[in-house]
């Protein structure tokens, strides 16, 4: 592999990236997950906004098409944001009916009352047989 042509804003959104995973493996909270999850979407599209740059190009606008920019993955970077945010919108209001329901947003706390309310007591038990019970 060739790694001369990596720039910075790259290895900044493989960062974030990673930095939203470690956040949406780690916390407990829901918020929080919601917004590990918004940081992994802003990281992808900075990184296919960095992977398309290229010093000097315009914008294919004009009469004068001689060094412009490929449209295709600014079409695709614009479908991702409005995905994204479509994403963390249905996100928050998931969370909001949640919280009405549990009257909390920890996953332990969530997982445990819906399945007191199911009675399912061996939700956690590692002494379950090979079916199951």
């Amino acid at each position: 592999m060739n790694f001369q042509n990596i720039n910075i804003v790259e290895i900044a959104a493989i960062a974030m990236f990673f930095i939203g995973f470690y956040g949406l493996i780690t916390k407990k909270n829901i918020i929080k997950s919601i917004a590990a999850i918004i940081v992994i979407e802003i990281a992808v599209v900075v990184f296919y906004l960095s992977l398309n740059f290229r010093p000097g190009v315009s914008p294919p606008i004009g009469t004068e098409l001689l060094n412009v920019a490929d449209p295709l993955p600014q079409a695709l970077v614009i479908t991702a944001i409005i995905i994204g945010v479509t994403v963390s919108a249905v996100n928050l209001t998931m969370l909001v009916s949640l919280y009405r329901q549990s009257g909390t947003t920890d996953w332990d706390t969530v997982f445990s009352k819906k399945h007191k309310i199911s009675g399912d007591e061996h939700y956690y038990d590692d002494d379950l047989d090979e079916e199951g019970y």
